[in-house]
């Protein structure tokens, strides 16, 4: 793991704008750090649609909405001063999509903190980044919490959670 790779996990809030934000206060100016923004797709549920179409326009609409927040987050660092070749964003797209065009890793759904430590683990990130969302408690039991997955289950690397 390299301390100096730093991995920022987003999902167009506000609170991942923060956390981008906060590692380019941190690292932007000094060399030798890398920072990849990182985005795993949740499709929205195919229940809540009254037709295909409907589903997949929405599907279409998300990924067009993260896409340009990475972009919007990519263009943020390299005014904070980071250079072209420290940063770099990666939209990791559910396998099983309707317009799934990667050909390199895609997400099985399972569960975003997963995907994100795996990520960690095979991109050999030192750090990870990811914001908080502010979820109730109650909200947070149902549901569980992204960063407080990352924080219980991460090894062999750092955690920084920005609220």
């Amino acid at each position: 793991m390299n301390p100096r790779k730093i991995l920022v996990a987003v999902d167009a809030s506000a609170n991942a704008l923060r956390a981008i934000d906060y590692v380019g206060e941190v690292v932007a100016g000094r060399p030798g750090f890398k920072v990849r923004l990182l985005c795993i797709e949740q499709l929205p549920h195919r229940d809540l649609f009254e037709n295909e179409e409907s589903w997949v326009q929405a599907c279409r609409n998300g990924r067009a909405e993260f896409e340009d927040f990475l972009e919007q987050g990519r263009e943020r660092l390299l005014a904070m001063g980071m250079n072209e070749e420290e940063v770099e964003k990666n939209y990791v797209a559910f396998c099983h999509s309707p317009f799934n065009d990667q050909t390199s890793r895609c997400s099985m759904g399972t569960s975003v903190a997963l995907e994100i430590l795996e990520t960690v683990k095979s991109g050999g990130f030192g750090t990870v980044v990811v914001g908080r969302r502010g979820l109730s408690k109650a909200e947070e039991f149902l549901f569980g919490s992204v960063s407080n997955k990352i924080v219980h289950s991460a090894r062999d690397c750092t955690v920084w959670v920005v609220s």
